[in-house]
């Protein structure tokens, strides 16, 4: 790994944590998805990450935010394993919008993000994050 991918990793590890710190304290869990949300359709390609951690600490996801007047938001595409992680926080930080979950026990799960206008079901496009947590 080259000088700029540690820097830019490192600098993604200091906006999560100040995010987590920052963020507002509401604990929402990741797989608690509103009710009469609309269920994400087909997801195009999109980047895909592995994290390998352990129990008792935090896993961020930092998005690209979206200008408002887009009417595009990133919101949880699939069900993430509970017993694996859980969402802390989200906040704003810089021009990405970083999502915090802590890793509450073992085992693998997938943490797909899609880029959806508001609470409808088209993704334009998506994110995943796989958590190996042992």
């Amino acid at each position: 790994m080259g000088h700029q991918e540690r820097l830019r990793r490192s600098t993604i590890v200091m906006f999560a944590l100040f995010a987590l710190v920052a963020a507002s304290t509401r604990v929402v869990s990741a797989s608690a998805a509103r009710a009469d949300a609309t269920p994400v359709g087909a997801l195009p390609k999109g980047p895909v990450s592995t994290v390998t951690t352990q129990p008792g600490l935090f896993v961020a996801v930092a998005l690209p935010r979206q200008k408002e007047s887009s009417g595009l938001v990133w919101r949880l595409a699939r069900n993430v394993n509970a017993k694996v992680v859980r969402q802390l926080s989200e906040a704003d930080v810089g021009s990405n919008v970083v999502v915090v979950f802590k890793v509450v026990g073992s085992g693998k799960t997938s943490v797909v993000f899609a880029l959806t206008r508001g609470e409808r079901g088209k993704a334009f496009r998506s994110h995943t994050t796989k958590v190996d947590a042992s």
